[in-house]
């Protein structure tokens, strides 16, 4: 099986920015740490994006610093799937586009022949463990479980995407990374750490969170305060 990488395939974490927002993703696509933008039909349509509009807007992003851009198919049959996907792929270079194809019977046949194509892949909308066994069958390169909706529906999100992790890193050369979505809170984002997933998606509305510490923005005023004090 062949396995497609994205650009920049070998970090540790991939952090992605679940928007298409071009004000929002602009704050924070110039942060280095930042890997990329996820983005899905319903997304798009909350943001205000049209299909017509999609190419200007995955170029806009990537001026904007994000490293990949991940569109979501607009069809249920595998055939169209593909379809969508290939078109998707003129919008940015070789790995910088990765199609989202969800993870139903024929989500999986167009997962399957894009990847075996040399395209990464993402096999999203995923709600069972079985669905992570077969993303990395196909040599996906990402599987996205819902954490937020999983718990919305009374699961343990957490212990069933502990389980994902555990059963995608039992095969070491296996290079599907998990992308948990559906991340609402920092405690939510740092408990994900901890279970060592390879890619996170989160709300912009999250991200100062992420790079705003109270105290350290305090430490840093204090060291400014000094310095103004022992300057010629």
């Amino acid at each position: 099986m062949n396995h497609p990488q994205t650009r920049d395939a070998g970090l540790p974490m991939h952090l992605y920015i679940d928007s298409a927002d071009l004000k929002l993703l602009e704050e924070f696509l110039e942060l280095p740490v930042v890997y990329g933008v996820t983005t899905n039909p319903s997304i798009l349509k909350r943001d205000g994006v049209l299909r017509t509009n999609l190419p200007k807007f995955v170029g806009q992003v990537f001026e904007l610093g994000a490293r990949v851009v991940q569109v979501q198919v607009w069809s249920q049959d595998a055939a169209s799937m593909v379809s969508d996907a290939l078109e998707f792929l003129t919008y940015g270079e070789a790995g910088a586009i990765v199609p989202k194809i969800p993870a139903t019977r024929e989500g999986l046949k167009a997962a399957a022949k894009l990847a075996s194509d040399g395209i990464p892949v993402t096999l999203t909308a995923a709600y069972a463990l079985e669905q992570a066994l077969w993303a990395t069958q196909l040599g996906a390169a990402y599987f996205a479980p819902y954490l937020g909706r999983l718990e919305d529906a009374g699961q343990d999100g957490l212990g069933l995407i502990a389980k994902m992790q555990n059963l995608i890193a039992r095969n070491p050369d296996n290079k599907t990374r998990l992308l948990v979505a559906s991340v609402r809170s920092r405690r939510a984002f740092l408990a994900l750490l901890e279970l060592g997933v390879g890619s996170i998606t989160v709300p912009p509305s999250l991200l100062p969170k992420l790079f705003d510490h109270p105290e350290t923005l305090a430490a840093e005023q204090t060291f400014l305060s000094d310095a103004k004090t022992i300057s010629d």
